[in-house]
């Protein structure tokens, strides 16, 4: 599918607005089922250790935490959450929450996943991984109750950025609340009612992942099969269309090798080796308007 055309323009590549309604009743249907067979209870927050491969992942935080500190690098290029995936729009419509994805139902982010390679490395350890990236969360921003469409799959933070008055920052779930510790991972059921708060001066980023959650045959089988059609439906082919085109706008440039000079020279922007180049003359005017610009749209 061309990454300019809709959904509604490639109509053998997503699922007719009638079959995608069809579909979102079978997933309400299923839901109790997929409660009742859950191999690791239905509840929201879970003991990480029920699922062994969570150590792994968590040992591989600070080297993850250092790829993130490249992205970070150019927070004025990286997309809003609600303008990669629309449907979030009804929880926020600001720049305060931001995105750099990696997987999402189908879509493979391949030059983000090749310039972060110790996440791409993290990732293949999950089992039944559907979605991952970086989200970030402004200071002060909050996203208000709401609660996730499906309980198929179950989410994973691995918080990277944390601020110091950590209590300050934190996520509901159910009514429980937990608050983040760098490099530790928590793991919770997104279709409980849930709210994030970050009442300080610091940036809060986690690694988001959605999983299958381990069911019972032979409910593991309709589960996966939902899940094989979720990136059918035209809002998440909305939503790759839209990160195709980011994407494509964000590597335009491309990222020059990094030379002895300026790996040990700072960047006006203070960005590190990898990441997209400083501009130098009339073309870091035009950069910088072009910063000041995005920053007064979010």
């Amino acid at each position: 599918m061309s990454a300019t055309r809709s959904p509604a323009q490639n109509p053998n590549r997503t699922l007719p607005r009638w079959l995608a309604r069809f579909f979102f009743q079978c997933v309400e249907a299923a839901q109790r089922s997929i409660a009742r067979h859950s191999l690791v209870g239905d509840k929201p927050i879970f003991d990480n250790a029920q699922f062994p491969w969570v150590e792994a992942i968590e040992a591989q935080a600070p080297a993850i935490a250092r790829e993130l500190e490249a992205v970070l690098a150019t927070p004025g290029r990286l997309p809003a959450f609600h303008e990669i995936s629309p449907d979030v729009a009804t929880i926020t419509q600001d720049h305060q929450w931001q995105t750099f994805v990696f997987l999402g139902y189908g879509m493979r982010a391949e030059r983000n996943l090749a310039r972060c390679p110790a996440t791409a490395a993290a990732l293949d350890g999950i089992p039944g991984l559907r979605t991952a990236f970086f989200s970030i969360l402004s200071p002060g921003k909050k996203i208000p109750l709401h609660r996730g469409p499906y309980n198929g799959v179950l989410r994973l933070h691995l918080a990277l950025k944390v601020p110091r008055e950590r209590e300050k920052c934190w996520i509901e779930v159910d009514g429980q609340r937990y608050v983040w510790q760098a490099n530790r991972a928590v793991i919770f059921d997104d279709a409980y009612e849930h709210q994030v708060h970050n009442d300080t001066d610091e940036t809060r980023v986690v690694l988001f992942v959605d999983f299958e959650r381990p069911c019972k045959a032979p409910v593991s089988w309709l589960n996966k099969l939902l899940l094989s059609f979720a990136p059918l439906t035209p809002e998440l082919q909305q939503a790759k269309t839209n990160h195709e085109k980011w994407e494509r706008d964000y590597y335009a440039t491309p990222t020059p090798t990094p030379t002895a000079s300026t790996a040990t020279s700072a960047s006006p922007s203070g960005a590190p080796s990898g990441t997209p180049p400083a501009q130098s003359g009339a073309a870091k005017d035009t950069h910088a308007e072009t910063v000041a610009d995005e920053r007064a749209h979010g």
